[in-house]
Protein backbone atom coordinates (compact mmCIF):
# COMPACT_ATOMS: atom_id res chain seq x y z
CA UNK A 1 0.00 0.00 0.00
CA UNK A 2 1.02 3.55 -0.20
CA UNK A 3 0.38 6.21 2.32
CA UNK A 4 -1.64 8.57 1.63
CA UNK A 5 -2.49 12.44 1.49
CA UNK A 6 -3.83 13.65 5.00
CA UNK A 7 -4.65 16.79 6.42
CA UNK A 8 -2.31 18.84 8.20
CA UNK A 9 -2.97 20.53 11.30
CA UNK A 10 -3.86 24.05 9.81
CA UNK A 11 -6.02 22.44 7.28
CA UNK A 12 -4.10 22.07 4.13
CA UNK A 13 -2.72 19.17 2.36
CA UNK A 14 0.55 17.40 4.32
CA UNK A 15 2.20 15.10 1.77
CA UNK A 16 2.80 11.45 3.04
CA UNK A 17 5.45 9.37 2.52
CA UNK A 18 5.48 7.83 -1.18
CA UNK A 19 7.26 4.15 0.05
CA UNK A 20 5.13 1.81 -0.55
CA UNK A 21 4.93 -0.82 1.97
CA UNK A 22 3.32 -3.97 2.89
CA UNK A 23 2.17 -4.59 6.89
CA UNK A 24 0.91 -7.73 8.50
CA UNK A 25 1.76 -9.57 11.70
CA UNK A 26 1.45 -9.23 15.43
CA UNK A 27 4.42 -8.24 17.89
CA UNK A 28 7.49 -6.29 17.21
CA UNK A 29 8.24 -3.99 14.51
CA UNK A 30 10.46 -5.94 11.73
CA UNK A 31 10.78 -3.90 8.53
CA UNK A 32 12.39 -6.12 5.44
CA UNK A 33 14.48 -4.28 2.69
CA UNK A 34 14.98 -5.87 -0.23
CA UNK A 35 18.09 -6.21 -2.62
CA UNK A 36 18.99 -4.21 -5.51
CA UNK A 37 16.49 -4.69 -8.53
CA UNK A 38 13.77 -6.73 -6.21
CA UNK A 39 10.84 -5.79 -4.78
CA UNK A 40 8.78 -5.82 -1.29
CA UNK A 41 7.99 -9.55 -2.89
CA UNK A 42 10.90 -11.01 -2.38
CA UNK A 43 10.34 -11.73 0.88
CA UNK A 44 7.22 -13.83 0.57
CA UNK A 45 8.67 -17.08 1.04
CA UNK A 46 9.56 -16.25 4.49
CA UNK A 47 6.39 -14.12 5.98
CA UNK A 48 4.17 -17.06 7.07
CA UNK A 49 6.90 -17.74 9.28
CA UNK A 50 7.74 -14.62 10.64
CA UNK A 51 3.84 -12.70 10.66
CA UNK A 52 3.19 -14.85 13.87
CA UNK A 53 5.16 -13.25 16.37
CA UNK A 54 6.46 -9.93 14.30
CA UNK A 55 4.68 -6.75 12.99
CA UNK A 56 6.42 -7.47 9.34
CA UNK A 57 6.67 -4.20 7.35
CA UNK A 58 7.99 -4.94 3.65
CA UNK A 59 9.12 -1.61 1.82
CA UNK A 60 9.71 -0.38 -1.54
CA UNK A 61 12.76 1.35 -1.56
CA UNK A 62 12.67 4.45 -3.48
CA UNK A 63 12.45 3.99 -7.62
CA UNK A 64 11.74 -0.01 -6.90
CA UNK A 65 8.19 -1.55 -7.05
CA UNK A 66 5.62 0.95 -6.34
CA UNK A 67 7.71 3.80 -5.03
CA UNK A 68 8.97 6.36 -7.42
CA UNK A 69 12.31 7.58 -7.44
CA UNK A 70 14.00 10.17 -4.87
CA UNK A 71 13.79 13.54 -6.76
CA UNK A 72 16.56 16.48 -5.89
CA UNK A 73 19.05 13.97 -4.09
CA UNK A 74 21.88 11.59 -5.32
CA UNK A 75 20.17 7.79 -4.50
CA UNK A 76 22.79 6.83 -2.19
CA UNK A 77 22.27 4.08 0.33
CA UNK A 78 22.14 7.02 3.01
CA UNK A 79 19.33 8.77 1.47
CA UNK A 80 17.47 5.87 0.47
CA UNK A 81 17.54 4.65 3.98
CA UNK A 82 15.90 8.47 5.14
CA UNK A 83 13.28 7.67 2.74
CA UNK A 84 13.20 4.27 5.01
CA UNK A 85 13.34 5.98 7.86
CA UNK A 86 10.30 8.88 7.27
CA UNK A 87 7.97 6.23 6.60
CA UNK A 88 8.73 4.00 9.98
CA UNK A 89 8.21 8.12 11.78
CA UNK A 90 4.67 8.21 10.54
CA UNK A 91 3.72 5.16 11.35
CA UNK A 92 4.92 5.50 14.76
CA UNK A 93 6.84 2.90 15.16
CA UNK A 94 8.30 2.97 18.81
CA UNK A 95 9.32 6.39 17.91
CA UNK A 96 10.12 5.97 14.70
CA UNK A 97 12.82 2.81 15.96
CA UNK A 98 12.08 -1.08 14.75
CA UNK A 99 13.92 -3.89 14.18
CA UNK A 100 14.82 -3.87 10.38
CA UNK A 101 16.56 -6.51 8.24
CA UNK A 102 17.66 -6.10 4.69
CA UNK A 103 19.39 -8.05 1.79
CA UNK A 104 22.53 -6.92 -0.16
CA UNK A 105 21.23 -3.09 -1.31
CA UNK A 106 18.84 -3.64 1.96
CA UNK A 107 21.23 -4.77 3.88
CA UNK A 108 23.63 -1.54 3.58
CA UNK A 109 20.10 0.39 3.63
CA UNK A 110 19.55 -1.67 7.30
CA UNK A 111 22.94 -0.72 8.35
CA UNK A 112 22.68 3.03 7.63
CA UNK A 113 19.27 3.30 9.34
CA UNK A 114 21.16 1.63 12.70
CA UNK A 115 24.24 4.40 12.04
CA UNK A 116 21.21 7.16 12.17
CA UNK A 117 19.94 5.51 15.50
CA UNK A 118 16.75 4.88 13.59
CA UNK A 119 17.01 0.74 14.28
CA UNK A 120 16.92 -1.11 17.17
CA UNK A 121 18.61 -4.02 15.67
CA UNK A 122 19.84 -5.09 11.89
CA UNK A 123 20.25 -8.39 10.32
CA UNK A 124 21.85 -7.53 6.93
CA UNK A 125 22.29 -10.50 4.49
CA UNK A 126 25.09 -10.65 2.09
CA UNK A 127 25.27 -6.63 2.67
CA UNK A 128 26.46 -4.60 -0.15
CA UNK A 129 28.76 -1.35 1.26
CA UNK A 130 31.16 -3.74 2.99
CA UNK A 131 34.05 -3.26 0.46
CA UNK A 132 37.48 -1.82 0.65
CA UNK A 133 37.03 1.13 -1.59
CA UNK A 134 34.58 2.28 -4.42
CA UNK A 135 33.69 -0.70 -6.72
CA UNK A 136 34.25 0.58 -10.49
CA UNK A 137 31.55 0.69 -13.20
CA UNK A 138 29.89 -2.17 -14.21
CA UNK A 139 27.46 -2.70 -17.73
CA UNK A 140 23.88 -3.78 -16.78
CA UNK A 141 23.65 -6.37 -19.82
CA UNK A 142 22.03 -8.60 -17.32
CA UNK A 143 19.47 -5.99 -16.63
CA UNK A 144 19.58 -4.94 -20.45
CA UNK A 145 18.84 -9.18 -20.88
CA UNK A 146 15.94 -8.88 -18.03
CA UNK A 147 14.37 -6.45 -19.89
CA UNK A 148 13.75 -8.34 -23.02
CA UNK A 149 12.56 -11.31 -21.14
CA UNK A 150 9.89 -9.35 -19.27
CA UNK A 151 7.25 -9.72 -22.30
CA UNK A 152 7.68 -13.20 -22.11
CA UNK A 153 8.98 -13.77 -18.42
CA UNK A 154 5.72 -15.74 -17.56
CA UNK A 155 5.98 -18.40 -19.73
CA UNK A 156 10.03 -18.73 -19.79
CA UNK A 157 9.63 -19.06 -16.20
CA UNK A 158 7.83 -22.11 -16.47
CA UNK A 159 10.67 -23.95 -17.63
CA UNK A 160 13.39 -25.04 -15.05
CA UNK A 161 15.89 -25.01 -17.41
CA UNK A 162 15.42 -20.98 -17.95
CA UNK A 163 14.57 -20.58 -14.76
CA UNK A 164 18.22 -21.76 -13.68
CA UNK A 165 19.65 -20.19 -16.41
CA UNK A 166 17.80 -16.70 -15.64
CA UNK A 167 18.10 -16.98 -11.50
CA UNK A 168 21.67 -18.62 -10.96
CA UNK A 169 23.71 -15.91 -10.23
CA UNK A 170 21.79 -15.12 -7.07
CA UNK A 171 19.56 -18.42 -6.25
CA UNK A 172 21.84 -21.40 -5.36
CA UNK A 173 18.65 -23.74 -6.54
CA UNK A 174 16.75 -21.70 -9.15
CA UNK A 175 14.31 -24.47 -9.91
CA UNK A 176 13.07 -24.21 -6.77
CA UNK A 177 11.78 -21.02 -7.21
CA UNK A 178 8.01 -21.06 -8.80
CA UNK A 179 7.52 -19.54 -11.87
CA UNK A 180 4.74 -16.84 -11.11
CA UNK A 181 8.02 -15.77 -8.05
CA UNK A 182 10.45 -16.05 -10.52
CA UNK A 183 8.99 -14.01 -13.63
CA UNK A 184 8.24 -11.44 -11.50
CA UNK A 185 11.57 -11.21 -10.36
CA UNK A 186 12.82 -10.88 -14.05
CA UNK A 187 10.05 -8.11 -14.35
CA UNK A 188 10.75 -6.27 -11.26
CA UNK A 189 14.78 -5.99 -11.92
CA UNK A 190 14.07 -5.26 -15.80
CA UNK A 191 11.48 -2.52 -14.92
CA UNK A 192 12.95 -0.64 -11.76
CA UNK A 193 12.89 3.28 -12.89
CA UNK A 194 15.60 3.68 -10.25
CA UNK A 195 17.99 1.07 -11.04
CA UNK A 196 20.31 2.60 -13.16
CA UNK A 197 21.03 5.59 -10.76
CA UNK A 198 21.15 3.42 -7.54
CA UNK A 199 23.43 0.91 -8.54
CA UNK A 200 25.83 3.41 -9.51
CA UNK A 201 25.54 5.59 -7.11
CA UNK A 202 25.49 2.34 -4.52
CA UNK A 203 29.04 1.02 -6.12
CA UNK A 204 30.60 4.49 -5.84
CA UNK A 205 30.41 4.27 -2.08
CA UNK A 206 31.34 2.65 0.89
CA UNK A 207 29.67 2.32 4.18
CA UNK A 208 31.44 3.60 7.22
CA UNK A 209 31.06 3.29 10.91
CA UNK A 210 30.05 -0.84 11.58
CA UNK A 211 32.44 -0.37 14.58
CA UNK A 212 30.23 2.66 16.06
CA UNK A 213 26.67 1.06 15.57
CA UNK A 214 24.89 0.67 18.83
CA UNK A 215 22.59 -1.86 18.53
CA UNK A 216 22.90 -5.77 18.13
CA UNK A 217 23.75 -6.61 14.43
CA UNK A 218 24.25 -9.77 12.51
CA UNK A 219 25.77 -10.19 9.48
CA UNK A 220 24.87 -13.12 7.27
CA UNK A 221 26.79 -14.28 4.50
CA UNK A 222 24.93 -16.84 2.21
CA UNK A 223 27.59 -19.54 1.19
CA UNK A 224 27.32 -19.83 -2.15
CA UNK A 225 27.38 -16.12 -2.88
CA UNK A 226 28.07 -15.62 -6.48
CA UNK A 227 27.48 -11.95 -5.85
CA UNK A 228 29.54 -10.50 -3.17
CA UNK A 229 32.57 -11.90 -1.17
CA UNK A 230 32.58 -11.87 2.67
CA UNK A 231 33.61 -8.58 4.47
CA UNK A 232 36.95 -8.66 6.02
CA UNK A 233 37.91 -6.61 9.53
CA UNK A 234 34.51 -7.02 10.98
CA UNK A 235 34.40 -5.40 14.06
CA UNK A 236 34.22 -7.77 16.98
CA UNK A 237 31.16 -6.39 18.78
CA UNK A 238 29.12 -7.96 15.18
CA UNK A 239 27.82 -10.95 14.66
CA UNK A 240 28.42 -13.06 11.87
CA UNK A 241 27.01 -15.97 10.52
CA UNK A 242 27.12 -18.46 7.26
CA UNK A 243 24.05 -19.36 5.48
CA UNK A 244 24.70 -23.16 3.94
CA UNK A 245 23.85 -23.91 0.53
CA UNK A 246 22.34 -20.90 0.13
CA UNK A 247 22.63 -17.98 -2.59
CA UNK A 248 23.04 -14.10 -2.84
CA UNK A 249 19.46 -13.69 -2.41
CA UNK A 250 18.95 -16.82 0.41
CA UNK A 251 14.44 -16.21 0.65
CA UNK A 252 13.64 -19.31 -1.50
CA UNK A 253 17.12 -21.58 -0.73
CA UNK A 254 16.32 -22.37 2.62
CA UNK A 255 13.14 -19.97 4.05
CA UNK A 256 13.14 -21.86 7.26
CA UNK A 257 17.01 -20.87 8.04
CA UNK A 258 16.80 -17.02 6.78
CA UNK A 259 13.16 -16.51 9.03
CA UNK A 260 14.95 -18.44 12.10
CA UNK A 261 17.92 -15.81 11.73
CA UNK A 262 15.33 -12.55 11.00
CA UNK A 263 13.92 -13.80 14.62
CA UNK A 264 17.04 -14.39 16.08
CA UNK A 265 18.18 -10.98 14.84
CA UNK A 266 15.26 -9.15 16.07
CA UNK A 267 14.99 -10.76 19.45
CA UNK A 268 16.22 -7.77 21.26
CA UNK A 269 14.27 -5.78 23.48
CA UNK A 270 13.20 -2.83 21.58
CA UNK A 271 13.94 0.42 23.45
CA UNK A 272 11.94 2.71 25.41
CA UNK A 273 9.89 5.40 23.11
CA UNK A 274 11.12 9.14 23.92
CA UNK A 275 8.59 10.45 26.27
CA UNK A 276 7.14 14.14 25.35
CA UNK A 277 8.38 16.65 27.02
CA UNK A 278 6.06 17.96 29.94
Amino acid sequence: MLPELGASPTGGVLERSPIAYDRQGDGPPLVLVHPLGADRQVWKPVLPLLVGSRDVITVDLPGFGGSPPLRGVAPVPGQLARAVARLLGELELNGGRAHVAGCSLGGWVALELAAMRQAASVTAIAPAGLWASPLAPKPELTRWLARLMTPLAGSAMQSPKLRRLALSGSVARPEGVPAADAARLIRAYGGAPGFSAVNRAMRANVFHGLDAIEVPVTLVWPEQDRVLTRARNVPAGVREVVLRGCGHVPMWDDRAAVAELLLAGSSSPLPEPPRAAV
